[in-house]
């Protein structure tokens, strides 16, 4: 069993729009945009970054906004929500707050003994807030979010899958354990992580697999300290026999890639160098930073690309 995990480190989706993805994500849920840059496979689309202050692991949504793009199909084979830790007693504030932003498809729930509320995004992608208590991990409350009610980070992400058995078997590998079971879903947690601790399976044999588009992960990424650690961890998931990418440079981390016997992509993504590598921390997701490999389009993307 690996112990070189800590939790999550970020979740990647897809949007149909660059602009109302960055306002939803800023001026509704006060997180900070990290990093303005563009896919690496694709130039002439963002790549936008969301978090606390500096980006810390565990904190930060990104997305891919491709103009145009279909709307996701939900399905199995992929994570069906994202949840985010907020303090206790801050729901109410929050369903007051999203439902005056427009977003009136709100439910009130409760899962493994925490209260939790429901919410679509833009393109609607799936997410929760829940109550944690003494999370003391630091909020970013420069979009008008007070400190008493601030997004602290990622609690959880929650896969649809046909079978639960050999996901949860690769996350016990990766060094998860099963916390709970309650009505059909499986928590998994990891010891000693970094606040975003824990991945939810719910099993649904009899539903068609999602179609990727709008509104839907892409891949969900899973922290390591250093690429020593990663290295580590790409041995040992080959060794077992998955097909794991080379080690790939994102700038602001490394990565590794491969696919789970229950369809969803994972990453292994490590903690370093970071999000302040290429601008300082007040001026963190301002200009827009660019791969070397893309930097001489930079003229030609800082007109097409759409105005943030």
């Amino acid at each position: 069993m690996l112990n070189q995990i800590k939790g999550l480190h970020h979740v990647t989706s897809m949007a149909a729009n660059a602009k109302t993805n960055n306002s939803f994500f800023t001026d509704t849920l006060g997180l900070r945009r990290v990093k303005k840059t563009v896919n690496f496979d694709a130039p002439d689309v963002y790549h936008l970054y969301y978090g606390d202050e500096v980006g810390t692991p565990g904190s930060v949504m990104t997305y891919f906004p491709f103009p145009h793009i279909a709307k996701g199909r939900p399905g199995t084979g992929e994570v069906g929500t994202t949840v985010f830790s907020v303090p206790q007693g801050s729901l109410t504030y929050w369903g007051n707050r999203l439902a005056a932003k427009g977003n009136l498809e709100l439910k009130a729930d409760e899962a493994f003994g925490s209260k939790r509320l429901n919410f679509f995004g833009p393109d609607g992608d799936g997410f929760a807030l829940v109550e944690v208590k003494d999370d003391d991990r630091a909020a970013w409350t420069g979009n008008g979010v007070d400190i008493d009610h601030a997004i602290r980070g990622f609690h959880s992400a929650s896969m649809r899958l046909r079978d639960e058995g050999a996901t949860a078997e690769l996350l016990k590998f990766m060094g998860y354990e099963e916390v709970d079971r309650a009505d059909g879903v499986v928590r998994l947690g990891i010891p000693g992580g970094n606040g975003a601790d824990f991945i939810d399976i719910e099993t649904m044999p009899n539903i068609a697999r999602a179609n990727l588009g709008a509104g839907s992960v892409h891949h969900i990424a899973f922290a390591v300290e250093n690429r020593e650690k990663q290295l580590e961890v790409r041995k040992a998931l080959m060794d077992t026999g998955y097909q794991v990418t080379p080690v790939i440079d994102r700038d602001y981390f490394w990565a590794i890639y491969f696919r789970t016997p229950g369809g969803v992509l994972f990453e292994i993504a490590t903690n370093e160098p970071g999000f302040d590598r290429d601008e300082d921390t007040v001026h963190l997701g301002e200009a827009l930073k660019l791969p070397t490999q893309h930097a001489h389009l930079r003229s030609y993307l800082e007109e097409h690309l759409e105005k943030l």
